[in-house]
């Protein structure tokens, strides 16, 4: 029997969007129809990569300077395309993925002002044209997002923070550099507003996919 080809979308946009929420929902709309799921993340998605995480999103907000921080989310880019992304997309499966190499564009060459040349360099380095089938990119005003990421790790012992901690400025260039990477690549990426209530934001998440789905003949 023929292997269905496989699908890998990721999932982007700033702090406290939703997309979390918003994988599971896509996860258990696959597989509704039949199709093999595997839901991973960035940094992180293969034992190497998690180990590099941790280093990545904890910490003082100036840990690393910007170039380490890009080099140190390549590697764990690398590691996680080569042990679990290729494999599972090789298998037929749909791959669901928390941030891809567009967060690095945004976080390192957007707000910390790398530039993205400079990061589609790395890319190509590191994992060559490798890129997403599709893009889902939630778009959501700073505030809103910055006081939902903050309710999320109020309570939260050594949390994943670091990023969040990095002042409004930052996540304002952050929030331009989705933008500007979704009208750069229409192709691949769509912009989902995420200022709505969770069932909105899936409904326009699915209306998305099932679009792309029918253009290619695959929905």
């Amino acid at each position: 029997m023929s292997v269905m080809p496989g699908l890998f979308i990721s999932f982007e946009g700033g702090e406290g969007s939703g997309k979390t929420t918003q994988i599971r929902r896509l996860e258990s709309w696959f597989s509704q129809r039949g199709r093999a799921v595997v839901v991973t993340r960035e940094p992180g998605g293969s034992p190497g990569a998690e180990e590099i995480r941790n280093l990545l999103l904890t910490g003082d907000p100036g840990r690393w300077d910007a170039v380490t921080e890009a080099l140190l989310m390549f590697a764990s880019r690398r590691d996680h395309v080569e042990r679990t992304i290729r494999p599972a997309l090789g298998e037929g499966k749909v791959v669901l993925c928390d941030r891809f190499a567009d967060s690095s564009v945004a976080y390192q060459g957007y707000g910390h002002g790398l530039g993205a040349e400079y990061i589609r360099n790395l890319w190509h380095v590191a994992i060559g044209d490798f890129k997403p089938d599709l893009t889902l990119i939630f778009d959501l005003p700073v505030d809103v997002g910055l006081k939902r990421a903050g309710a999320r790790f109020a309570n939260v012992s050594a949390a994943e923070d670091r990023f969040e901690r990095m002042g409004s400025d930052f996540h304002q260039r952050l929030r331009q550099g989705f933008i500007d990477i979704a009208r750069e690549n229409p192709e691949r990426c769509r912009i989902i507003d995420a200022d709505s209530d969770i069932d909105t934001v899936s409904e326009r998440m699915i209306s998305a996919v099932s679009s792309r789905l029918s253009a290619q003949g695959t929905g």
